[in-house]
């Protein structure tokens, strides 16, 4: 059972936050974990008067694993959504942090880094004042909740799978790439 915090926002993107916590629990079920209800649960935190994302990372997982009945609190940061554009290009670039902590050892069950940038270019016409335009209205009416739906499931995408997947404890020997080094993971066994 997975508790997922509420992201904490690095970036200078505002709504970022709003954006990814819609999109964090499904992968995870997916994967073949039980989640606890986001929307619930950051209700309860509220009414314990825990609004700030930071303020989370304070709390002894033990206590959170007692009150939850989780068996482990994933943390996610966001740390660039940033939107660049640059004359007839535009992009979109998401940088997350994820980390899975055990509620009885405290100890990092999984952690991974993943970048995941979108191009926001309207296309090439042959015209290069219709590809700024086109760049721009694309860039200015870009739906952001699929971008960070993507993101977490490319994050998501080299957890070892659950209890409740038909591939847990199968998954050892495979090795899952990212795009860079860095994002290599060779699942170990898994933990749960």
């Amino acid at each position: 059972t997975i508790l997922v915090l509420p992201p904490i926002n690095k970036s200078t993107a505002t709504l970022a936050k709003s954006y990814y916590a819609t999109t964090i629990s499904e992968p995870l079920t997916q994967a073949g974990y039980y989640v606890l209800p986001y929307e619930v649960t950051t209700e309860v935190l509220k009414n314990e008067g825990l609004y700030n994302s930071e303020e989370l990372t304070e709390i002894p997982l033990d206590s959170i694993g007692a009150f939850f009945g989780a068996d482990a609190v994933l943390y996610t940061t966001i740390n660039e959504w940033d939107k660049n554009y640059i004359v007839i290009s535009s992009n979109l670039t998401i940088d997350i942090d994820a980390v899975l902590k055990s509620t009885r050892t405290n100890e990092v069950i999984w952690d991974f880094h993943g970048k995941h940038v979108v191009d926001l270019s309207g296309g090439d016409t042959g015209n290069i004042f219709a590809n700024l335009i086109l760049t721009a209205l694309k860039t200015a009416t870009t739906d952001y909740v699929p971008h960070a739906r993507e993101a977490s499931n490319r994050v998501m995408k080299v957890l070892p799978f659950g209890k409740y997947h038909k591939q847990f404890d199968k998954d050892q020997k495979e090795v899952v790439e990212g795009s860079s080094n860095k994002n290599k993971y060779t699942p170990t066994k898994n933990k749960k």
